[in-house]
């Protein structure tokens, strides 16, 4: 309560803000903050005898790659078939540089490194990725376990214009379509990748949201600007991945959580014999075997 006198406070009448006393301020190694030395991450880095810097990111990224692969240790069911279909944003949003050089630039890039490892990872799988932008969808890529056909696509030209509004309903559509025809024994998914906080659809997007989830379709979406509701929520009941990405490292880190396969939760999955034929060789001609 403030003193209404003019006459002086007392010592008991003033408020240390500081109730912790100068022995709060320090740190765990007994000195105080502005004490420490200066952790630079820049240190990390360092140059060979030939002076590049090469084998250092290596190492870096061999780190990040440890760290996934020993992330999930528990004894989990996975699908080693999977059917993914990229749906990448090329709406005028994905044109804001605010990731270097832009964020359509900076997606792309990520994306080639997220094709080789999910291949090196996946072998057996397929790939698809779809682009939207001017409120339609278009195919770039059929399903295919070729990684060459998809770096060739996102590496194209005409592929990097930028235009109108993104449609996620109808990039789903268009995914669902293509995944209608894969088989039941493997897994199907789809990955976005949206910088724009609004999507122009022809129709009520819930509809979409239950023919996702009667086809068993899992979605996941990385997002360049914020959280945005209706994407949250189609990836939570869908039993998908959301995440908000504030930098290249961010979001090549949130798409590579998407490379390992992700657990079975559905109850029609079943275990069966799959015949698969290999190549062998019998009295000097090719010939294949079944087993």
């Amino acid at each position: 309560m403030a003193n209404q006198t003019n006459e002086p406070m007392d010592e008991d009448d003033y408020i240390d803000i500081d109730d912790t006393g100068p022995e709060g301020l320090k740190g765990a190694d007994g000195g105080y903050a502005w004490e420490e030395e200066y952790k630079r991450s820049w240190d990390v880095i360092q140059e060979d005898a030939s002076g590049s810097i090469q084998s250092s990111i290596m190492d870096i990224n061999d780190q990040r790659k440890r760290r996934r692969r020993l992330r999930d240790t528990a004894a989990i069911r996975r699908g080693i078939i999977r059917h993914v279909v990229v749906v990448v944003d090329q709406s005028e949003n994905m044109g804001t540089r605010d990731m270097h050089p832009s964020r359509i630039q900076a997606t792309l890039s990520v994306l080639e490194q997220f094709v080789g490892e999910f291949f090196d990872q996946n072998p057996i799988s397929q790939l698809s990725v779809v682009a939207t932008k001017d409120r339609l969808a278009e195919k770039l890529t059929d399903l295919s376990g070729n990684p060459m056909d998809h770096i060739g696509a996102l590496r194209e030209k005409t592929n990097r214009d930028l235009a109108g509004e993104p449609s996620l309903q109808n990039a789903l559509e268009l995914a669902m379509h293509a995944l209608r025809r894969a088989p039941t024994h493997g897994s199907r998914e789809i990955l976005c990748i949206f910088g724009s906080l609004t999507t122009c659809d022809p129709g009520d997007i819930e509809q979409t949201l239950e023919a996702l989830k009667s086809s068993e379709i899992r979605v996941s979406m990385v997002h360049l600007a914020a959280e945005v509701h209706v994407f949250r929520k189609i990836c939570q009941e869908t039993s998908g991945m959301f995440a908000v990405a504030v930098d290249d490292d961010n979001m090549k880190d949130a798409l590579f959580e998407n490379i390992p396969p992700p657990p079975v939760v559905s109850a029609k999955a079943t275990s069966e014999m799959i015949q698969m034929g290999f190549s062998i060789k019998a009295n000097g001609f090719n010939c294949s075997a079944f087993g």
